[in-house]
Order: structure tokens, then sequence, then C-alpha cells
């Protein structure tokens, strides 16, 4: 639209200007080879207009002559690009389907003529991936390594082939150089988190933690967590070779996480070697009110190793009464007093979690106090009962109980959280009826006991040691 308007206001201006020459009549004479031609101004002009049209209709003929070599060079050299480029897009849908010939036969015809073209590199990558050939694949991404362009997405591909080798100490150079060339770089910053993890640098995980969360990979508030479990898992490392380091590195993960139990018991254990048991007693104190454990009432009850049993019983109802009734309290006092020999106070503080579905420790601790007063039959049926009952509470990581505390999965290596909890739950059918004594406890079982939903197996190594 815009050119025909264009070319429509030189067509009005050529008019304008011809009909201002007819307005002023005038004549123009020539002298050349002898001869004298007259003609009118307005004749003239139009004889000059004609010949620079003619003169620059000749001009493109025979440019286009001149030209028409590297024309056709042009061209054939566009049909050629044309037809490569439409290689490597069907060599990129080819391997995106899983098609190993034709990724290959593709790459090789795009790669013949766009030689210089990063995504031809990429799809021989994946050509060589399909193929199994691992040699192929580290060269196309070296390969890749050596431009500007794709410096980063070559680094990548040779960590997940480190990586997949189990060469951890190449994958961390790699995943450091990827980190070096873009401070915001997340899958680098989380494979370098990975390396750490898996070799349990704890410290230097934490600290990459810290500053994913400064470039805004992570969120502060899931980094704190993530960084408070490093920084303990450093601390139990540390807490028998250097307990000051130990001490320092488990104040800070409780600085981030106040609920970490672990945190606070490595803590709690090296103020008390040092002779700071009154703040031990406060750090323990402050977490049983959000997160009651029984490693904590143990490390308490261990604080002051020369009292005896009826002392330890009262300082243990001290701590436990100042907190929400809870089964971690019951435990905690029960057992000490059955170690006090106060077994109306044991099993009075236990009839409150004995009805429905007590657990397993509760029915164990019921038997030991019915054995202590002499009712071996009562004994035997809670013993019984305990077999049926729900399940203890333990440290599970992504679904797998285990025994210690852990930092890290131990199914996928990342970090999450370890919650100190049932393994899993039976279902709510299961009634146990305690007879009088000497008669066979009954079990009502409205319906099927609920299948384990998480792996019970222990793990070889929850990553700690």
């Amino acid at each position: 639209m815009v050119k025909l308007l264009w070319r429509f206001g030189l067509l009005v201006l050529a008019a304008i200007g011809f009909a201002w020459l007819a307005d002023r009549p005038g004549q123009v004479t020539i002298n050349w080879l002898g001869r004298e031609i007259h003609m009118s101004v307005l004749v003239g002009v139009a004889l000059l207009s004609i010949a620079l049209l003619c003169a620059y209709a000749v001009w493109r003929v025979v440019s286009m002559i001149w030209r028409s070599p590297s024309a056709a060079r042009e061209h054939w050299r566009f049909r050629k690009h044309r037809k490569a480029y439409d290689s490597l897009s069907r060599g990129i849908i080819a391997a995106g389907a899983g098609d190993v010939q034709a990724a290959a036969r593709h790459a090789t015809i795009a790669g013949e003529t766009l030689k210089s073209e990063p995504l031809v590199t990429l799809l021989t990558a994946q050509a060589a991936q399909l193929k199994g050939d691992r040699a192929g694949v580290k060269l196309a991404f070296e390969a890749m390594t050596k431009s500007a362009d794709t410096e980063v997405l070559g680094l990548r591909g040779l960590f997940a082939e480190a990586k997949q080798a189990g060469d951890w100490a190449a994958a961390r150079n790699i995943a450091e150089r990827a980190l070096a060339k873009n401070s915001r770089l997340p899958w680098a910053s989380t494979a370098i988190l990975q390396v750490q993890t898996t070799a349990k640098d704890w410290a230097a995980a934490a600290a990459t933690v810290a500053n994913q969360a400064k470039a805004g990979i992570m969120p502060r508030e899931e980094a704190a967590k993530k960084q408070a479990a490093l920084l303990t898992a450093q601390a139990l490392a540390d807490e028998d070779i250097n307990p000051v380091r130990a001490l320092e590195l488990a104040q800070q993960a409780h600085g981030l996480d106040a609920t970490l139990v672990p945190a606070v018991l490595v803590a709690a254990r090296c103020q008390i070697a040092s002779g700071n048991t009154r703040k031990a007693v406060k750090m323990l104190q402050s977490c049983w009110a959000v997160s009651p454990h029984p490693e904590l009432i143990q490390v308490y009850s261990n604080a002051k190793p020369l009292e005896d049993a009826e002392e330890r019983f009262e300082r243990v109802r001290d701590f436990v009464g100042k907190t929400e009734p809870h089964v971690e309290n019951a435990c905690a006092l029960a057992r000490a007093a059955i170690n006090a020999k106060r077994f109306d106070v044991a099993k009075t503080t236990l009839e409150a979690f004995v009805q429905d579905h007590p657990q397993a420790r509760v029915c164990g601790l019921m038997a030991e106090v019915e054995d202590a007063q002499g009712d071996k039959g009562r004994s035997r049926e809670w013993l019984a009962r305990a077999l049926h009952a729900s399940r203890d509470p333990i440290w599970v990581s992504d679904g797998v109980a285990s025994v210690r505390w852990t930092p890290v999965s131990p199914v996928t290596g990342e970090i999450v959280p370890c919650e100190w909890k049932p393994p899993f739950e039976m279902a709510m059918g299961t009634q146990w009826q305690i007879q009088s004594a000497g008669e066979t406890p009954l079990l009502e079982t409205q319906v099927e006991e609920a299948k384990p939903t998480e792996p019970t197996r222990l793990p070889d190594d929850p990553g700690i040691d």
C-alpha cells in the first residue's frame, strides 16, 4: 500500500511539472555535428526523460548479464542450504522419536553443508547417544565447547557423560567450568551440589546451597532448611574428632532450623562434654517443645551421670511437665519412673495412650510395668499386643526407614527432609481386647492389616559416616 501511494505521488509530481512547463513555453536549440536542432522546452524535457529511462533499462540488463554467474551460484547455494536445514529439522524430529538410523542419516546430510551450525553438532551428539556410541557423544560435546555460543551446552553434555561413567571428579570440574561461565545457571549449581553430597563434602554442599539462595535459584526458606541439614551432617562427622568445630556447626544449623533434632543433639552433647550443662539443657528444652524426640530426653537424662534414678526421674518429670501431653512425654516419663521403681506412676502416665491403637513401645513399657509388679500373664498379653501394635516412629527419608538420621535421600541422593514418624500406619479396624489374667488376648480385625506403603528395609549407608 505504501509503495502504491509513493508511485502515485511521483506520477502526480511529474504531471504537475509538465503542466508547469507547458504554461511557460520556450525554445531549445542544439548545435551538434554542423546541424542545428530547434525544439520546445517541453519536448526537450520529455526526450531527456525518455533517454534516461532507456539508459537505466540498458544498465539493468547489462548488470543482470554481468551478475548472472554469481546469481546462479547463490541460487544453488540457497537450494543446498534449504535442503540441509530440512534434513536438520527431520533429523531432530527423528532423534526425538528415537529413530536411530534416520537421525544419523540426516545428521550426516546436514553436516556436509552446515558445518558451522551448532544444531548439527547437537543432532550428531543425539544420534550418537541413540546408537550408544559414548566416544562419539563425547567428541560431539567437546566440539560444542570450542564455540562460545554452545560452550555451556557442551559442558552440560560432558557432565552427563562423566556422571554416567561414575567419574565424579571430572563431573565436578565440568560443572564448575559451567558455573564460572554463568553463576545463575541452575543445572550447574545443582550438579555441583549433587557431586558434593555424593562425596559427603557436607560443608562445601552447605556453601553451595547458600549461593543458590543468593542467586535466586532456590527459595530462601527451603535453602535454610537444606543448609541446616548439611551443616548438621558435617557436625556429626566432626563430633568425635573436632568437638569445637562440631558445636559451631550445630549451632549454625540450629539457628537456621530450630526444629532439627540432630543439630540440637550434637550441640547439647558437645556443650555437656565441655561443662556447659545449663546451655545444653536450655537448648534441649526449647527443641523438645517443638519437636519431641526420645534422644533429646536421653541426652538430658545423662547430663548429670552421678545422680541416682529417683533424682533423674524428678528431673525428667520437670522437663516433660512443661510441655503439652504427648506420647513422647509419656514414654520418657514412664521409662524414668520404671528405672526409679515407681511403677504406679509409669502405669498412670501411659493410661492415656493405651486406648485404641497404642504404639509398640507403649505396649512394651506396659509389659515391663506388669512384669515388675508380678503379673506375668498381663505382661505376656502386652507383649503379644506389641507384635500387632502401631509401629514406633523411626527416621524416614524419601519413603525409606532408617535407625539413623540422614541429610540426603537414600533413593535419589537429593537433600530431602528426614522425618521422625512411623514408617507406615496400620488399618483402623485392628482392635485388641485385653482379657483378665490367664486368658488369651483377642484380636478383632474388621479390615485387613494395611500393607506398608514405604519400604522398611534399612539402607546400607544413610550417608552420615
